[in-house]
C-alpha cells in the first residue's frame, strides 16, 4: 500500500474516533437525549424521530444520535428509528419530569407585551421567516464541543415560565448572559451565518447554522457584525450585545435549537 494512502486511511479513523465534547444527556423537556447507535461502522447510521432526522455524530469510536426534547412532551416513552446499511432498529428514551420555575417580569413597552394589530402581522412575518431557519437540516455534523458566547454570569436559566406584566406568556426558550451593552458575543462553535434580522421580539438577531438540524441564535444585540451565508469559525465576533427587542435591559438572550425544537443551551456547556 502507498505511503500516501496509509495516510489518508489513519487520518480517517483517528478523525472518526476523536472525542467530540457530546452535550449532556438530559431526557426531559427541554433536553437533549444523547442516543448511543454503536460502533461497528465507519458510515453513520441514519436516525429520526418520525418524519424529522436527527444529528449523528461519532465519538471516541461510536455513534451517537442528538434528540432535542420539547418542552411540552409529557413523561414516557419516545421511540427513535435508526438505519444502517442492511438493518433497522428502534431505540426508546423514557422521557422523564422537569418542573421549571416561574418568572415574572415588568416590560415597560406594553406593545411588547399586547402588540397591536400592526404589530401582530409584522410578528407572523417573522415567524414565518425563523421558523423556516429553525428547520434547516445541512448535511455537515455539527460541532457540539460550544463555548460560552459572552462572557458574563448566567441569570435567567433556560425553560422559565414567563409572566410579563401580569400575563403569562411563552417559556424562556433560551439562557441569558448579564453582560453590559456592545460586550462581543462570540460564535460557539463553527458554523454559517443562516440569518440576520431586526424582529419585533428579539430585536436584532443572528442565527448560525452548524449542521444537522443544529441551530444557534444571539438576541437583542446592539450591532450585527456578520452577513448572510457567511461561514464562522468559533470564537469569531458576531456582533455586540444590546437591548434591542422585548427586554428589562441590555443581555444576550442565547438559543440552542436541535432539531426544529428549542433545547438548554448549558447542555451543550456542562460535560457528561
Amino acid at each position: 500500500m502507498k505511503p500516501l494512502l496509509i495516510l489518508l486511511i489513519a487520518g480517517l479513523l483517528g478523525c472518526s474516533t476523536a472525542a467530540i465534547a457530546l452535550p449532556k444527556h438530559a431526557p426531559v423537556p427541554g433536553g437533549i437525549a444523547v442516543i448511543e447507535l454503536g460502533s461497528d461502522k465507519l458510515a453513520a447510521p441514519g436516525a429520526r424521530w418520525g418524519e424529522l432526522p436527527l444529528a449523528v455524530v461519532r465519538d471516541n469510536g461510536r455513534w451517537f444520535a442528538l434528540l432535542g426534547i420539547p418542552l411540552d412532551t409529557l413523561p414516557g416513552e419516545l421511540e427513535i428509528s435508526v438505519s444502517g446499511a442492511s438493518t433497522a432498529t428502534v431505540k426508546k428514551i423514557n422521557v422523564q419530569i422537569k418542573n421549571y420555575p416561574e418568572q415574572r417580569l415588568t416590560i415597560k413597552d406594553k406593545r411588547k407585551v399586547e402588540p397591536d394589530p400592526d404589530d401582530l402581522l409584522r410578528i407572523a412575518r417573522e415567524k414565518a421567516v425563523t421558523e423556516a431557519v429553525k428547520r434547516q437540516f445541512t448535511a455537515n455534523p455539527p460541532n457540539t464541543d460550544f463555548l460560552l458566547p459572552a462572557n458574563g454570569p448566567l441569570s435567567s436559566r433556560f425553560g422559565l415560565r414567563r409572566i410579563f406584566n401580569g400575563l403569562p406568556r411563552n417559556p424562556h426558550a433560551g439562557l441569558d448572559v448579564a453582560v453590559g451593552s456592545g460586550a462581543p458575543i462570540k460564535a460557539p462553535a463553527d458554523g454559517v451565518v443562516a440569518n440576520t434580522g431586526d424582529y419585533f421580539f428579539n430585536g436584532n438577531t443572528v442565527f448560525v447554522d452548524h449542521g444537522q438540524g443544529l441551530i444557534s441564535a444571539y438576541m437583542h444585540m446592539s450591532r450585527i457584525d456578520v452577513a448572510y451565508g457567511q461561514p464562522v469559525k468559533k470564537g469569531e465576533i458576531l456582533g455586540a450585545v444590546g437591548a434591542t427587542g422585548r427586554v428589562t435591559g441590555p443581555h444576550l438572550h442565547w438559543a440552542v435549537i436541535l432539531n426544529n425544537t428549542p433545547v438548554d443551551p448549558e447542555l451543550f456547556l456542562a460535560r457528561p
